[in-house]
């Protein structure tokens, strides 16, 4: 096996989010589920939720963007493979990536639909409501891989959400079975209980055929994922099945299982929570930097509980600070 020029190589939806306030009276209203991500299906059903948003703030996004986003803001080495159409979004997304130092060359595709958006409203609490319209990013075919970058990745990584569409679902298989060819680990992110509730027996199936080596759920995908009630029951029947479990809790911390070890952290310690949009992906940026870098389970799961509290502090799912900086603070030793 060669050695890794990257850190973490993602595959995901390629999204413009824009983030807005707005009270929960408006999130009833529209009908949509606090806390949660729900798809909105046409360009039109996008633009009339937009049209009734507040002011907002515009920023390149997607759950595995946002994770090799944070990984190079530690200090890592990271590539991103995404689908965006030819279209001003396109372009928004593919510099914003570009200028962050992560390796981005998918080449965009010509025509409808437009480039993806998450249209993102963020109550007083912090919770964040998405919904997002995959346009572009769910048409990644297999053919726009490329193979050497995921080969030189020392971890795949790629997110649930991606699952939902045939095509980009074929791509993460095909991708799946060049990082093993090449010795590399694959993790994954359960992204969300509606991932689950579509893919649960195929998301199941990877564990059982040992396709994933790194598995991030939180404590609903989790127990959606084992279909059982109870917490420590489902840890139970998920950890056998996949060599490192993570688990987030939001305010009760974090915990991973590996080869019968296990550690805890708690959930760092900040003044209010401001937005929780893209906290689990950052988790998974502290966790998947602290792995690539040799460090060990409980150092890996701080920095992540560090990265993630640093991003529920703004508005946005992107750091707002020096990272690498205020990582090495926290952990007291350079990251």
């Amino acid at each position: 096996m060669s050695q890794a020029t990257f850190d973490v190589v993602a595959i995901g939806n390629a999204i413009v989010d824009i983030l807005a306030h707005a009270d929960d009276a408006f999130i009833a209203q529209e009908g949509m589920t606090k806390g949660s991500m729900q798809l909105v299906f046409s360009p039109a059903e996008a633009d009339a939720l937009y049209a009734k948003m507040g002011p907002g703030i515009e920023a390149s996004g997607g759950s595995a963007a946002n994770t090799v986003a944070g990984i190079a803001a530690l200090g890592g080495k990271c590539g991103f493979i995404g689908q965006v159409a030819d279209d001003q979004l396109g372009q928004v997304f593919a510099h914003d990536i570009r200028s962050i130092g992560v390796a981005f060359d998918t080449p965009a595709r010509a025509g409808e639909p437009a480039t993806a958006r998450c249209l993102i409203f963020v109550t007083p609490d912090g919770q964040r409501t998405m919904n997002t319209f995959l346009g572009a990013s769910q048409f990644l075919p297999a053919v726009a891989l490329n193979r050497a970058l995921i080969e030189q990745g020392a971890i795949l990584y790629l997110e649930g959400y991606l699952w939902d569409p045939e095509e980009p679902r074929a791509a993460m298989r095909a991708a799946i079975e060049i990082a093993r060819g090449a010795g590399r680990r694959v993790a994954f992110t359960l992204s969300d209980v509606f991932c689950i509730s579509r893919h649960g027996g195929d998301f199941r199936a990877l564990l059982r055929d040992g396709l994933v080596d790194i598995l991030f759920a939180n404590e609903n995908e989790l127990l959606a994922l084992a279909e059982l009630d109870d917490f420590e029951a489902a840890l139970a029947a998920i950890a056998p099945l996949v060599p490192t479990l993570v688990v987030t809790r939001s305010e009760k911390g974090a915990l991973a299982i590996t080869r019968g070890e296990s550690a805890v952290v708690a959930a760092e310690p900040i003044e209010r929570v401001v937005d929780t949009t893209g906290a689990g992906d950052l988790f998974a940026a502290g966790f998947l930097h602290g792995q690539a870098r040799g460090m060990s389970l409980e150092q890996s799961l701080r920095l992540g509980a560090i990265c993630a509290a640093e991003i529920i502090s703004h508005v946005g799912a992107r750091p707002q600070v020096d990272l690498k900086a205020l990582a090495a603070e926290k952990l007291g030793a350079a990251v």
